[in-house]
């Protein structure tokens, strides 16, 4: 959901009143381009539950008790909530990658098979089960899930065309493109750039002495170190459990002592900035993207509606310790599963925001070149230039190297939720990807043989905004709230008002009259909205856009706009929200 609600969805929820929340459209929705599922999993996660389980949720700290029981002595009771949650128990949950991909594929063909209205390899005059082509993006830790997804549908195709999958009964789910926005892919090769985009990164911001960026640096590529450990535990995979199932104890030990040695002295250090691992130039907390969505999930309202039985919860420890476990964030693959895919001739997109630290552009640069080292075909990627992502007649979004079906960019002024932050360049360079064009001007080319020219290096430096004042939700309180805040609610005091903590209720600012006419509420349709069309147009802010009009198109450049005016429209947003368990998969469907 925070994909569909912080990002990319086609609404946003928005405040209507006091205790009433409503949604408005997000000008920028990538549904305007495709058909989308946004998929809460693994198991226990968001919305997704293995068995009903009345129990109390514990606002400080978000851990949920079963039975429900009553708020401890030293803190108040509206930051004890009672509820209806999935058990929580780990064992009913994927613990590794590749056991969740397997699942992601019976969902797929459990939600098609139920509801053919959507597969669009249905048509109206063929009743007959073609290809149903989907195009997969991910987020953060989907950095994992994607390549091993993707090629897991691949695997499920190979059996079903050899017949050890009955072609009857089963689809054949065959993938276009995979988006990775921001990815933890793999340590091996992202780890060593944790200290040295810490100390030397575009905005100017040293996070880390010298000291402790050589101390680091020292951890991962000393003898038992980071690097080590990770070559040890996939030594351990490769021999004992091949197929990832995380049920080798021994195993298991190996690639967590090699997760806890990258995460403690790698990537901890960092921690003592006090600045967000999801956006360097915010000091933490961060209040962005905003966490409304959290309210409106578990009203009573909203749940009628959608026909769920369950509170809403955005990450969950049980999932998270179940991963950690069996060491899976080590235990790698994905960088070879990238070049089978490039083989198959699936566009492969990395996209990473450039104020991100925990998956940092410089990381996410380096795996693009280990991909293409994956195949001599795509050799001549490493030769490809940087050119401008142009958006629209005035905007440079970021720079891209494009070699055939592999692309890496790097979007301006953007944390680890990219499309929050840029949302106009994650929708045009999302469109691009999925169209088959140039990631640069969105231009039909021949992907087979084509490349991008420019610079060697994306060397652009930005000036880092100031830091935003926090805003302490609720329902996030430990991601969002600073130290005093949640001192002044242990204490009881100050007024929550929509989930928000003020020093005051009259501190609270009723929203304007027109969001109350132009919002949705659940069961009941939002007015009805104008399409504008940007085809045939230049500039999207050539077309006359009220607040509801929906814009549809994608831009197309014909030039790159001068540099006085192409930087000028960037927004100065911050971020801190996402957990490392908890990643964005995102599944749009077309007709092949």
């Amino acid at each position: 959901m925070v994909g569909l609600f912080q990002e990319a969805g086609p609404c946003e929820v928005v405040e209507v009143a006091d205790g009433k929340f409503g949604t408005q459209l997000r000008k920028w929705g990538w549904d305007r381009s495709s058909n989308i599922i946004f998929v809460d999993q693994p198991n226990h996660v968001g919305f997704s539950f293995d068995k009903l389980s009345n129990g109390s949720l514990n606002l400080l700290d978000s851990t949920i008790v079963f039975p429900p029981s009553g708020a401890p002595a030293d803190q108040p009771d509206y930051t004890r909530l009672d509820g209806t949650f999935s058990s929580n128990n780990g064992n009913s949950s994927a613990n590794t990658t590749e056991i969740a991909a397997r699942t992601m594929w019976h969902m797929l063909q459990g939600f098609l098979a139920s509801f053919p209205q959507y597969n669009p390899a249905l048509t109206q005059n063929n009743t007959q089960n073609g290809p149903v082509g989907i195009n997969l993006f991910t987020e953060s830790y989907g950095g994992k899930y994607g390549p091993l997804f993707a090629a897991h549908f691949e695997s499920q195709n190979a059996l079903r065309r050899s017949g050890g999958l009955p072609r009857n009964r089963t689809l054949e789910i065959r993938l276009a493109s995979l988006g990775i926005i921001n990815g933890c892919l793999d340590d091996a090769i992202q780890g060593r750039f944790y200290p040295i985009f810490a100390n030397n990164n575009t905005y100017g911001i040293s996070a880390l002495s010298l000291a402790d960026q050589s101390n680091a640096a020292g951890s991962y590529l000393g003898e038992n170190g980071c690097q080590q450990q990770i070559q040890s535990c996939r030594g351990a995979v490769a021999s004992l459990d091949s197929n990832n199932e995380g049920d080798e104890s021994s195993v298991n030990q190996v690639c967590k002592n090699a997760q806890d040695s990258c995460s403690s002295a790698v990537i901890a250090p960092y921690m003592t900035s006090g600045r967000s691992i999801y956006d360097i130039t915010q000091k933490m907390p961060s209040p962005f993207p905003a966490s409304t969505y959290l309210e409106y999930l578990n009203t009573a309202e909203l749940q009628r509606a959608i026909g769920v039985a369950i509170n809403y919860t955005q990450s969950n420890r049980a999932v998270a310790d179940a991963f950690l476990q069996t060491g899976d964030p080590q235990r790698g693959d994905q960088i070879s599963q990238l070049g089978y895919l490039l083989s198959l001739g699936v566009r492969v997109a990395l996209i990473y925001g450039d104020r991100d630290y925990i998956c940092n552009w410089l990381g996410g640069e380096a795996v693009s070149f280990a991909v293409a080292a994956q195949l001599p075909a795509y050799s001549p990627f490493y030769t490809a230039g940087y050119a401008s992502i142009v958006i629209n007649s005035t905007y440079v979004g970021g720079m891209v190297r494009q070699y055939g079906n592999l692309s890496f960019s790097r979007i301006y002024d953007a944390g680890h939720l990219v499309p929050a932050y840029q949302p106009e360049t994650a929708f045009t360079v999302f469109s691009r990807v999925i169209l088959g064009t140039d990631l640069s001007f969105g231009q039909p080319v021949d992907l087979s043989n084509y490349q991008t020219n420019g610079t060697a290096n994306a060397t652009y430096t930005s000036k880092a905004p100031e830091s935003a004042k926090p805003t302490c939700w609720i329902r996030n309180i430990e991601n969002t709230c600073t130290n005093e805040q949640k001192d002044k609610i242990l204490k009881g005091e100050g007024a929550v008002v929509n989930g928000i903590l003020y020093d005051e209720a009259s501190d609270w600012q009723s929203p304007g009259s027109s969001v109350s006419v132009e919002a949705g509420y659940p069961g009941a349709m939002p007015p009805a909205m104008t399409a504008t069309s940007l085809l045939g147009s230049s500039d999207p802010d050539d077309a006359a856009i009220s607040t509801v009009d929906i814009p549809t198109g994608v831009y197309t450049a014909t030039a790159t706009p001068s540099q006085s005016g192409s930087y000028a429209r960037r927004m100065l947003f911050n971020l801190d929200v996402l957990l490392w368990n908890f990643a964005m998969v995102l599944i749009t469907i077309y007709i092949w």
